[in-house]
């Protein structure tokens, strides 16, 4: 457990299909059954990849945070390893909100999702699916396959097809994947390869993290195929979009027409790129306006006088 004098963090595993999902619970302190925000991130990413920099900041605002890492990846469980499925992901969230539900010592009936990149379209399908929520964020969103595509290129499309023949066939003879790269360079073979993808990833990742920039390269044709920004109209809770307007990843066009269909949708566009997002200024920035929309939907209880200080370890 990790302390300091605005949270405690707890290692936290929970159930999802046939293994589980590791996770951290910040408690904010001095709060009794806070209200609840379960964050998941993005293409290939782990909790400790800057998720616990928003679950932090989230905690100290006496909100609860709920960080997790999806299976395939990580400390969590499940084989093969690097293996991104849509609809294992997705189940992922919804196992992580009913192991947030059956918890005492928070408020499973004020529960919000907060997603970035992947996990922000992530965030937008599974907010259609759980009218039961009071809110949901979707940072960054990837909200449609074929724009994604088309922004990294056709060149580069193509030039991923020998990978995924290569995984489809070791899938059918029960061998391990082929990988294909998830940042590059320019004009490399990569999932994300536009100037900013590849240090801009990498800058996520803390010292001592046993990262792997590859991904089973199966997951091409249902990444092409997913857009969760047509969930969009079916959000029936209050959900903010935070959309970079310079993202090299995913399209913020794309992005705003979707997030406008959202029936009480709010939006705000920042001058940062998709991976600029979790670090410095525009981190600062996009965390204080998502702590304002969590508290306005969620409303955590007033934090005592002794718990304000903010960031003092024990």
């Amino acid at each position: 457990m990790v302390e300091s004098r605005t949270y405690t963090r707890h290692d936290v595993e929970f159930t999802s299909g046939e293994t589980t999902c590791a996770a951290w619970l910040y408690l904010p302190a001095g709060v009794t059954a806070p209200p609840v925000v379960i964050l998941g991130h993005g293409l290939g990413a782990t909790r400790d990849m800057r998720l616990d920099a928003f679950a932090e900041r989230f905690a100290e605002a006496g909100i609860a945070a709920f960080a997790f890492t999806y299976r395939h990846f990580g400390d969590s469980g499940g084989q093969p390893r690097q293996l991104l499925s849509i609809k294992r992901q997705l189940a992922d969230w919804d196992a992580a909100i009913e192991h947030i539900k059956g918890r005492r010592d928070v408020d499973g009936t004020r529960l919000a999702v907060w997603g970035s990149s992947f996990g922000g379209g992530h965030a937008i399908t599974v907010a259609s699916r759980h009218p039961e929520l009071r809110a949901a964020v979707s940072q960054c969103p990837f909200t449609d396959g074929l724009a994604s595509a088309r922004a990294l290129g056709p060149l580069a499309t193509l030039k991923g097809l020998p990978f995924l023949t290569r995984d489809l066939l070791a899938m059918v003879r029960g061998s391990e994947p082929a990988m294909i790269p998830l940042a590059g360079a320019p004009g490399s073979v990569a999932l994300m390869n536009a100037p900013d993808a590849l240090p801009g990833y990498l800058a996520l990742v803390p010292d001592g993290n046993d990262f792997r920039n590859e991904v089973a390269a199966r997951f091409i044709p249902t990444a092409v195929a997913y857009r969760p920004g047509k969930a969009a109209k079916k959000v029936s809770m209050p959900i903010l979009f935070c959309v970079s307007n310079s993202d090299t990843v995913t399209p913020p066009e794309e992005t705003l027409r979707y997030a406008r269909t959202a029936p009480r949708g709010e939006i705000k566009t920042y001058d940062a790129g998709h991976f600029a997002f979790y670090l410095g200024e525009p981190f600062e920035h996009l965390v204080t306006d998502q702590i304002e929309f969590l508290t306005r939907h969620l409303q955590p209880a007033r934090r005592p006088p002794e718990a304000t200080n903010r960031r003092a370890r024990t």
